[in-house]
């Protein structure tokens, strides 16, 4: 891979974010504007309220910190950055496994036990089945167009029966079957070229995402580049910028912008998330929109009848009427968010298995002997073969839990009032499952910061899933708004995960650090370098010949 390539990828965010950020004085000089309102509407209420004969109300679950009238933890939010960070360390004092911070006038609840967890996503699933109103989520489904991350109402239901039915039914799913195989070859390809072409050293951050990204251009355009693409089978310029613009947009979804808690400054983009939004936007739009464009007009024009790919499931589906279904801008935001769903939990858990296994290879043998025993040395590692897979999907399981993608699963909001674990639940919050004070809780697991598959195996035959019904920790989104493509998501986790493991042994590279540095990156739960390892073929030639290799 060349400097440009592995440096573009050293580092979750892209260049979209070099923004200028609001300073806290400039905030907190907002603040004292509201300040002697916020009193004296504080005492108009208590006065207003005082003795109305009300039953008593449950207690909200323990506060984090005392919040300011109006503004709540906005100003400590401003000063303590990365968020989520902050947010997990003042957890540390909870020992309720559920907590209360106010940013504005929005009540945000954290949650780091999975007991209560499944009372909000199981028992009382449909009040928390909406989605936060945010600046981020708006621009990025064209203003509410999509699905994942859309508020609960006649849209999402729209476009839930449209994803479901027919995007990422199982039926569709065994349609894609093929389309998914050629990048799982093409990502041996390419590491198999690096093998022979640069010493063996491999860049596994840049080709998981390569193969993330192709996976889904191949099922929504039918194409794996935007581009020329490259001889040896990796990212062009085109397909590096691209994924570095979903990249960009996944770190600013949710990223507790000032305006998503008071709307009425979005217009200042005060923290300069927008801009940044807006930049990784168009990126995309570039490559997405003229393909989008093109196949609408070849429909309507006639010269296109045959379905190749979801784009043209998309543009094909019409009511009873005759009509399409979807508009060209529901098409478009859909697309983008099926993008920004799909690349990032596979890549990094897999990224973050092998740096895990690089350290203890005796797990790493373990794995490799299963796909051995399951499929052998003369043919690769099929979907088929997923079932018996067992040692290989424990090894996902674990990086998912001890290295989640992100810190918080997507938000849900409760649409009423509510009682969850004896604490009180006003409508408007937004609840946040914690991935990392879940699956790295103490009380619920073992040697929690160890990487132990074994923790994972059932016994008895049982085929291992991906998912935990539980929620002790979270691969991937369950409940009413769970996520919708865990098929995907899984086959696509285990077979990049297995490809790489049957394919190649893996070594740290003799002038690297022994062993591999598996500290987080400061703003993302990223490895904080890029995993590079030696690479060398381990199956027979005539196997990697039959991939047409350059």
């Amino acid at each position: 891979m060349d400097n440009a390539a592995t440096a573009l990828f050293t580092s979750s965010l892209s260049p979209f974010t070099a923004v200028s950020s609001i300073s806290v004085a400039t905030f907190l000089s907002i603040c004292s504007t509201f300040a002697v309102m916020a009193f004296a509407f504080y005492f108009l209420f208590k006065f207003l309220s005082g003795g109305n004969g009300k039953a008593k109300q449950a207690p909200l679950p323990p506060l984090l910190l005392k919040p300011w009238p109006i503004v709540g933890n906005l100003p400590e939010m401003l000063i303590n950055k990365p968020t989520f960070r902050w947010i997990h360390e003042l957890m540390k004092g909870i020992t309720t496994g559920i907590a209360c911070i106010r940013f504005g006038n929005v009540h945000v609840i954290v949650i780091t036990c999975p007991e209560i967890s499944c009372q909000f996503l199981k028992n009382q699933d449909a009040v928390f089945a909406s989605r936060p109103v945010s600046m981020s989520t708006d621009v990025t489904t064209k203003g509410y167009l999509t699905t994942a991350l859309v508020p609960f109402g006649d849209q999402w239901k729209k476009m839930k029966k449209v994803l479901m039915g027919e995007l990422l039914s199982t039926t569709r799913h065994r349609w894609l079957h093929d389309k998914r195989v050629e990048e799982a070859d093409n990502l041996v390809r390419y590491v198999y070229n690096l093998c022979t072409s640069a010493g063996g050293l491999v860049n596994v951050r840049v080709a998981s995402q390569q193969y993330c990204g192709n996976v889904p251009r191949k099922m929504l355009f039918n194409r794996r580049y935007f581009g020329e693409g490259k001889e040896d089978g990796g990212p062009g310029f085109e397909e590096e910028e691209h994924i570095s613009a979903v990249f960009t947009i996944l770190a600013y979804l949710y990223s507790f912008c000032v305006s998503d808690y008071l709307p009425r400054l979005r217009g200042l983009d005060l923290d300069g998330h927008e801009k940044v939004m807006a930049g990784a936007l168009s990126v995309m739009q570039k490559y997405h929109d003229p393909i989008i464009d093109e196949r609408i007009q070849q429909w309507r024009n006639g010269e296109k009848e045959d379905v190749d790919d979801l784009l043209d499931v998309m543009i094909s589906m019409k009511d009873a009427h005759d009509d399409p279904i979807l508009t060209p801008d529901e098409i478009k935001a859909q697309i983008t968010e099926i993008m920004i769903a799909t690349v990032d939990n596979p890549s990094n858990a897999v990224e973050w298995a092998l740096a895990e296994m690089l350290n203890r290879p005796e797990i790493m043998e373990k794995a490799a002997e299963e796909i051995d025993s399951v499929v052998g040395r003369e043919r690769l590692v099929q979907e088929t073969d997923f079932t018996n897979l067992n040692y290989v999907k424990a090894c996902a399981r674990e990086a998912f839990r001890l290295h989640p993608i992100a810190p918080f699963n997507v938000p849900h909001v409760s649409v009423a009032d509510t009682t969850v674990a004896n604490y009180f639940i006003p409508k408007g919050s937004h609840v946040l499952l914690s991935r990392t004070g879940l699956g790295r809780n103490p009380k619920f697991w073992d040697d929690a910061l160890k990487f132990k598959p074994e923790r994972h195996l059932k016994g008895g035959g049982v085929s291992l899933a991906l998912t935990e019904s539980e929620l002790r920790f979270i691969s991937f989104s369950t409940g009413m708004r769970g996520c919708k493509g865990v098929l995907l998501g899984t086959s696509m986790t285990v077979m990049l995960f297995a490809r790489l493991l049957q394919c190649f042994t893996w070594t740290i590279p003799p002038t690297s650090q022994k062993p591999i540095d598996l500290s987080e990156a400061k703003d993302n739960l990223f490895l904080a370098n890029p995993l590079v390892a030696v690479a060398k073929p381990r199956l027979p030639s005539h196997v990697y010949a039959s991939l047409s290799l350059n």
